[in-house]
């Protein structure tokens, strides 16, 4: 077990070996990331120039809000496919890319595989949509991105965005990212520092599904993906320990996982150091859970039901996804 007063930095040689490969295979970090002055968002190299023309096919759509969306369907993996069927880099359902997929590099085919057919196809999707759900009250930004996960029909039978929790997450996740200012100079060593000693602090706290906020512990909510339900346990959940955490350390988080990454700046291998936050979930699109880096190969984590606050190890989930630092913002 680590001790609290020698916290290192540095990770493991295991550890360094999966964020190297997770690094490798998404481009999350690499030295090409970010598209210049008008994109806060890291993109690999080899998709900038599509993304930013892409980006500019209609007013209502980004350069920054593509490659966010992008980010959290695929991480810009091409060849990623989904359970329920959805194809590509741009995660399209075969039925959708059939009505709006187009050919893109003008080859005479039209692939849901091929980047440079979908990642323009999302962007003229997404125009469509935005002209679907135009008269729908409420944030325009957020109304689209709800249509592309959930569809127009439903944006429009709620009046906004729906309350599934799928989409809600989805809207906001991908909105911090579009959103998260360029530039910007993520959590120095002294507020890492202070969130770590925040966290420390709660060790032993019980597991709570839902619980945890800027204050500290609180009662949780119904109900996990495996139907336990924190609403009569004073505590935190993964996500709610980090909140709490970085509020202590003047940095504002969004409160899920997911939207905690979307809000954070990708860490290049070798260069991870204590108050970086670590990421677990087979895509971008499903993180599930975060933790915070205390050095040496350890975390501090509120893990699942049943458990409290405490240190694992880097690995104790196989799904390491990414690492990142949170970059201090005005607003959530």
């Amino acid at each position: 077990m680590r001790a609290t007063s020698a916290v290192t930095i540095g990770v493991g040689a295991a550890a360094a070996v999966v964020v190297g490969a997770l690094v490798q295979a998404t481009g999350v970090g690499s030295a090409g990331g970010g598209l210049g002055a008008s994109l806060s968002t890291s993109v690999p190299a080899e998709y900038r120039s599509l993304i930013e023309e892409a980006g500019n096919t209609c007013p209502e759509v980004s350069p920054n809000l593509l490659a966010a969306l992008i980010t959290q369907e695929s991480g810009f993996n091409p060849k990623a496919s989904s359970p329920v069927g959805a194809q590509g880099i741009a995660q399209f359902m075969p039925s959708t890319w059939e009505t709006h997929g187009i050919d893109g590099n003008g080859d005479g085919k039209r692939d849901v595989w091929d980047p440079e057919d979908a990642i323009p196809s999302s962007a003229k999707y997404l125009c469509t949509l935005a002209d679907d759900v135009k008269d729908v009250p409420g944030d325009k930004q957020s109304n689209v991105l709800a249509a592309y996960n959930a569809g127009p029909g439903a944006v429009k039978k709620y009046g906004g965005v729906p309350p599934y929790k799928e989409t809600q997450t989805y809207v906001q996740s991908i909105s911090a990212l579009a959103n998260k200012p360029g530039g910007g100079q993520a959590a120095s060593s002294s507020q890492a520092a202070t969130a770590i000693n925040a966290a420390e602090s709660k060790l032993g706290t019980p597991y709570s599904w839902g619980g945890g906020n800027a204050n500290g512990a609180s009662k949780g909510s119904c109900c996990s993906p495996n139907g336990s339900s924190g609403a009569s346990t004073t505590g935190f959940d993964c996500s709610g320990l980090v909140l709490y955490a970085y509020a202590k350390a003047g940095i504002n988080l969004p409160r899920t996982a997911a939207a905690q990454y979307a809000a954070s700046e990708p860490v290049k291998p070798g260069q991870m150091r204590p108050g970086d936050l670590v990421f677990y979930g087979s895509s971008h699109a499903a993180i599930h859970h975060v933790g915070i880096y205390v050095g040496g190969g350890w975390i501090i984590n509120a893990p699942r039901p049943g458990s409290a606050v405490r240190y694992d190890p880097l690995d104790m989930m196989s799904d390491l996804i990414a690492v990142a630092r949170p970059v201090p913002s005005k607003e959530i």
